[in-house]
């Protein structure tokens, strides 16, 4: 199997700045997302970033960099514009792994791909882990998806779905696999990146404020499993880092 990861990687953060270069057990976490990646058995491993510190540091365990413009509002545009300038092919299958998540299960890299390889028809496809609490649940920050039988997401929401109409009492509500929360991990066709990128946001995009509603929104289909293994939580602050460092000492 065939198939790119580009890591996109920014280095301002509003919660941590620096993000990708905080040392983590005596590597960067930028070289340890990209340690996990290569261990995917990707034929190309790209990190994109609009910072020359990060490019810099990245030249060090002798990454391949692609500097792109400061001005994306996402990450998938960044991935967009990687595509444009390094000529990849529009059928090459492209895995989306976040900057900030160095503990990222290699399994999981190798099951988007996979689930791109195996449907020829599907554009974009991503995983999902069950949902175990009720908080978790009614989190507004839990992004919430729901499938069909031949695993195609038909939405996303912050909101808590399905609904289950019969159950009043939300704190008595009995969580089964139906739930499932949404993992950042994304799969794409390059060509469909290019396509994306030209799209305006869409209303429910924007309501949501869930960038993969724009390609259900376009009728689009997303394929989703269930994560093989479930990943552990990324990196968003100083708590982040110091539960990290006690993973990799054990």
């Amino acid at each position: 199997m065939n198939f790119t990861v580009i890591i996109p990687s920014r280095y301002q953060s509003s919660r941590l700045p620096g993000k990708p270069l905080i040392d983590l057990a005596g590597c960067s976490m930028i070289e340890r997302v990209w340690i996990q990646a290569t261990k995917s058995g990707a034929n190309k491993i790209i990190i994109a970033t609009d910072d020359r510190r990060i490019e810099d540091a990245c030249s060090g365990f002798n990454a391949n960099v692609c500097l792109t413009s400061s001005l994306h509002q996402s990450g998938t545009d960044r991935l967009a514009e990687v595509i444009e300038k390094m000529c990849i092919p529009e059928d090459e299958i492209i895995i989306n792994v976040q900057g900030d998540e160095p503990l990222i299960p290699v399994e999981n890299i190798v099951q988007v791909a996979t689930l791109l390889e195996k449907d020829p028809d599907a554009f974009m496809a991503t995983l999902s882990t069950p949902i175990t609490s009720i908080d978790e649940f009614k989190d507004p920050n839990v992004v919430k998806v729901v499938a069909d039988n031949i695993n195609n997401a038909l939405y996303f929401s912050r909101s808590a779905i399905p609904f289950d109409r019969d159950n009043t009492q939300k704190s008595e509500l009995r969580i089964t696999s139906v739930y499932q929360r949404h993992i950042g991990l994304y799969g794409y066709r390059a060509g469909f990146l290019k396509t994306f990128s030209n799209w305006e946001p869409s209303d429910l995009e924007q309501l949501e404020k869930l960038e993969q509603l724009r390609v259900l929104s376009h009728g689009y289909k997303i394929k989703i499993e269930q994560a093989k293994i479930a990943p552990p939580a990324g990196i968003d602050t100083h708590e982040d880092v110091a539960r990290v460092e006690k993973l990799l000492a054990l």
